[in-house]
């Protein structure tokens, strides 16, 4: 009977602490018996990656575990300066949107007055961007103005970036869009 109630008392933290070499409760009087033989659910990834959050420009680090060649773990990245391990909920939800089984994986694309979506091979879909831009830029070229002063622009081109685009991303933005004659180039994060 005696040894019943010790093996009762045991299984209680508060009882382990007190009786053990435990007596902040900071190891093994804190530890349940049923998470002894439990492992971390990271050891048995095959790759770790580090990445950047997608959801916003703060650039929070993540740690993404994959097996198989699916992920399935994410984790604040300890080693960056900027979240120092830490996600918030929208980047606590990034394994969500990585594995989503209705995340679209393919291009999808809708012919005009079309009523369908139908799937396109990224070479297609880039082709197709690359075609309309250069047909834009050069139906809305303007060379110079009724003064004759050099203008060397387009202003059927314009570019909105949002807050989910980081400094670099922006920078590359504003970077090409002038490259093409593009003079309306705003920001979300000035308006």
């Amino acid at each position: 009977m005696l040894e019943r109630i010790d093996d009762l008392l045991s299984r209680w933290p508060a009882y382990r602490q007190m009786s053990g070499g435990d007596p902040l409760g900071r190891g093994t009087a804190a530890r349940g018996h049923g998470t002894v033989d439990e492992t971390a659910r990271t050891l048995d990834a095959d790759t770790v990656t580090k990445s950047v959050c997608p959801f916003c420009a703060v650039g929070c680090g993540q740690t993404i575990f994959a097996k198989d060649g699916r992920v399935t773990h994410v984790e604040g990245d300890p080693d960056s300066p900027i979240s120092r391990g830490r996600l918030c909920p929208k980047g606590s939800s990034t394994l969500t949107l990585l594995t989503a089984p209705t995340r679209q994986t393919t291009v999808r694309y809708r012919r005009p007055y079309g009523t369908e979506w139908e799937d396109l091979d990224l070479d297609t879909a880039v082709d197709m961007i690359v075609d309309r831009v250069l047909a834009t830029r050069e139906q809305t070229w303007q060379d110079v103005d009724n003064l004759g002063r050099h203008l060397h622009r387009t202003m059927g081109i314009a570019s909105l970036g949002g807050a989910t685009l980081d400094n670099e991303e922006n920078y590359l933005m504003k970077k090409l869009y002038t490259a093409m004659g593009a003079v309306q180039i705003e920001n979300q994060a000035r308006i």
